[in-house]
């Protein structure tokens, strides 16, 4: 228990810390790595609580796909990030009074947690709770309980990729593309033409 609460304090300053460097780092590409430090801390509580489906999942998805996509467009775009910053002081109240709104709900789900918590100690463990692995609870609450709201949410995100698809899809004049079905339907006649040439000239397109 001792090293367990020796890890768990490491853990959780790291991922603040990071949390606090990713906002205040000048360089974009420093934030996007604090990023990242912050999402391995995170993933690290998990493991600690139990959470192993969760900690995989937070290094996959997060770490593995949207921290990497952030830091290549940062890295690859030339944005200009002086002209981003100088809206800071302007939008600076709006986003205090958003990251209030967002402590007031983590502090009421902390409370409400604590106290679901709390209830079902009083009332006793469940019976095969031990045996039960993370993947395997997570896995029947979402295809028992909230399957309908997972496959909504499955929907929307399919929907929102074909958007972004259609959104980036644009056909514009002077630009060549592929013509699969052009390609597939050449033959040797139509794909080949023999020219006689004659010495010192050129072949006129």
């Amino acid at each position: 228990m001792f090293l367990q609460a020796i890890a768990f304090y490491l853990l959780a300053a790291t991922t603040v810390v990071s949390g606090l460097a990713v906002i205040t780092a000048r360089n974009p590409v420093h934030s996007v790595l604090f990023l990242i430090t912050a999402f391995f801390s995170a993933a690290g509580l998990f493991v600690l609580m139990g959470a192993e489906f969760l900690a995989m999942i937070l290094v996959v998805v997060y770490v593995g796909a949207v921290a990497v996509l952030f830091l290549f467009v940062v890295m690859m775009l030339d944005v200009d990030f002086t002209a981003l910053r100088q809206g800071f002081a302007r939008y600076l109240p709006i986003g205090a009074v958003v990251a209030g709104v967002l402590t007031v709900e983590m502090i009421f789900v902390a409370k409400s947690v604590a106290n679901s918590g709390a209830a079902a100690n009083s009332t006793g463990p469940a019976a095969n709770v031990a045996s039960v692995t993370n993947a395997e609870a997570i896995g029947r609450v979402l295809y028992t309980d909230y399957v309908y709201f997972f496959q909504t949410a499955g929907l929307v995100l399919l929907v929102a990729m074909i958007g972004a698809i259609v959104l980036t899809l644009k056909h514009r004049e002077g630009v060549k593309r592929q013509d699969v079905g052009r390609q597939t339907a050449r033959n040797t006649a139509s794909g080949m033409r023999i020219v006689s040439i004659k010495s010192g000239e050129g072949i006129d397109e």
